[in-house]
């Protein structure tokens, strides 16, 4: 598994957790956080159960970016042939990049005229 594929899997699961969390939390005096907390009373569990799904939600989302800003990093680049190496530069030995280049297939529409 490389490290882009297991990156692209974190991102995807800190997602849905994220989701499932921004659901959670208590809107402006409701909201399934306080069904869960007895309602009406916002004293003691509820004030904590929203700290927490706070400071998750945050934990999350800065998760993501940094999760995402590494993938950027790992994504596997394969547009050029025969990159030099370091090995190669260090002991004189010149090599060069070719860029591939890719040109669009003539059909036989364009052919005929």
């Amino acid at each position: 598994m490389t490290t882009y594929t297991l990156l692209l899997i974190l991102i995807l699961i800190v997602a849905v957790a994220l989701i499932l969390i921004v659901m959670v939390q208590n809107p402006k005096e409701g909201g399934l956080s306080s069904a869960f907390g007895g309602g009406a009373s916002t004293i003691g569990g509820v004030q904590n159960t929203n700290n927490f799904l706070d400071r998750t939600t945050w934990t999350l989302a800065i998760a993501m970016f940094a999760l995402i800003l590494l993938s950027n990093f790992a994504i596997p680049r394969g547009n050029t042939v025969n990159a030099p190496q370091l090995d190669d530069t260090l002991n004189g030995v010149e090599t060069t990049t070719v860029p591939v280049e890719t040109t669009p297939a003539t059909t036989t529409k364009d052919s005929v005229n």
